[in-house]
């Protein structure tokens, strides 16, 4: 149980900066704080580092990278991004925090790629939701495991101390509120206190704790959680005990798109290029395009919590070009097809009858023949022709977004208005861009707050 205590015991060896969680944002921290030269220590409670990086697609949104100069984007700027994320959120994020990450993240893409050697590719086959320019990046492989890698083996040529299946339980302050230490559980049971001069706190949310995912997002309490099993709370609880200030928990990306029962993850790419999404009874019940985050919920409201993704032959080409997780969906046989809607019916269990309707509808409709009642504008997309592709899927958590206030230099808030002098957040720990609501997610918020806020926590603990 994470706690927080001032009675201070025999410190076993002392860094100068300790980094609880070695996924994207702790790795980007502990790169940076090396750069200055402090002696840095990450503490990762799994045998093996992943969280909730590998988990992810790996793709990182920046505006105005030299990437992006190099496919011909040009005209992207951080004041664009911002207006981005206020937009999906319908003005409800934090506009501070909000800005501090759309300026940070561009320097923070080329700093990795300049300092630590990770390659970024920008991804312009097609618009993510949400965003107006062609500004996802990612590393060749196109996962969050491969992203995961490349700044491990970073981290291991700067000589970062990874200590692993390392469970930090006790933070230790002094009566003044600056952390002197993290008190980590060992498998069997041993125990260790490890000293520190600052202290970041890089683990993420609590999509792992079914409690506090009862309490502050209950809508989605039902679905599958799809994230890290150690996503248990341990910033916000040890926030809490603090006195820190604590925003936007209710906020967090869900995603109406997971292969069910395999549990893999279908890109929202597949309804961007033109496919719909089905209910069990054959008919589409929402705008697509409004989101893979808000989908969640429209999911998970239909019977049994399932959909049926609809797509044809060029859009499961696509997918199979370049995205790895569709791949590793068709090996698990989540893919279903039929030469044309009666065979479809069949291979799904949909009713004939409607799905053929729905078939035509969303035809007529991607040939300018009349309007969507669902609001979904079908004219730039090509119209779906058989034989068709079907995947079964359902909604789920994946991560939380709300936790600690920041400041300009990643320093955790105090609720009295001032800040700690040596504790720093970031990632998954810390309040995040997307708003109290799970329609504020625009695609690739998590790792934007992780590299950004991770980047500024590890430049400013290791000034001393």
């Amino acid at each position: 149980m994470p706690e927080v205590s001032v009675v201070l015991p025999t410190i076993d060896f002392t860094a100068d900066v300790v980094i609880i969680g070695a996924g994207a944002s702790g790795l980007t921290a502990a790169l940076a704080a090396a750069e200055n030269g402090a002696e840095v220590v990450v503490l990762e409670r799994d045998a093996s580092p992943s969280g909730s990086t590998s988990m992810s697609s790996g793709f990182v949104p920046a505006p105005g990278t030299r990437f992006q100069y190099a496919i011909g984007v040009t005209d992207d700027t951080a004041e664009l991004f911002f207006g981005d994320l206020q937009a999906k959120t319908y003005g409800k994020l934090d506009e501070r925090l909000a800005r501090l990450a759309a300026e940070n993240i561009a320097p923070a893409m080329e700093w990795l790629a300049d300092a630590c050697g990770v390659k970024w590719h920008v991804l312009d086959d097609f618009l993510y939701p949400g965003h107006a320019r062609h500004r996802m990046h990612a590393v060749r492989e196109k996962t969050g495991s491969a992203l995961e890698a490349r700044l491990l083996a970073a981290a291991a040529e700067a000589g970062i101390s990874i200590v692993t299946e390392a469970l930090a339980e006790t933070l230790f302050f002094d009566e003044l509120g600056k952390a002197m230490a993290v008190g980590i559980k060992r498998p069997g049971g041993a125990t260790e206190v490890i000293g520190c001069r600052s202290l970041v706190l890089a683990c993420n949310g609590y999509g792992g704790n079914e409690q506090l995912v009862a309490e502050h997002i209950p809508q989605i309490a039902g679905g599958q959680y799809y994230g890290h099993a150690g996503n248990t709370g341990h910033a916000v609880i040890w926030g809490k005990a603090l006195g820190a200030e604590i925003k936007h928990l209710s906020g967090y990306q869900g995603h109406g798109s997971l292969a069910h029962p395999h549990g893999i993850l279908i890109s929202w790419a597949l309804m961007m290029q033109g496919a719909i999404q089905v209910n069990s009874e054959g008919q589409r019940f929402s705008n697509e395009m409004g989101g893979y985050s808000e989908q969640a919920v429209k999911v998970l409201n239909q019977p049994s919590g399932i959909a049926w993704n609809i797509y044809d032959a060029p859009r499961h080409n696509f997918l199979i070009k370049g995205f790895p997780d569709y791949c590793e969906a068709v090996e698990a046989g989540a893919i279903r097809c039929g030469a044309d809607a009666k065979e479809l019916a069949k291979v799904t269990g949909l009713p004939e009858s409607a799905l053929a309707d729905t078939l035509a509808e969303a035809l007529a409709l991607a040939n300018g023949v009349g309007s969507d009642v669902l609001g979904r504008d079908f004219s730039d997309v090509a119209p779906l022709n058989a034989p068709y592709y079907a995947v079964k899927v359902t909604g789920a958590l994946f991560h939380t977004q709300g936790g600690l206030v920041i400041d300009n230099t990643a320093r955790v808030h105090r609720t009295d208005g001032g800040v700690f002098t040596n504790l720093y957040a970031s990632g998954g720990a810390a309040c995040g861009v997307s708003g109290p609501a799970v329609e504020g997610y625009l695609s690739g918020n998590g790792l934007l707050t992780a590299i950004a806020f991770g980047y500024l926590a590890g430049r400013n603990a290791s000034v001393f």
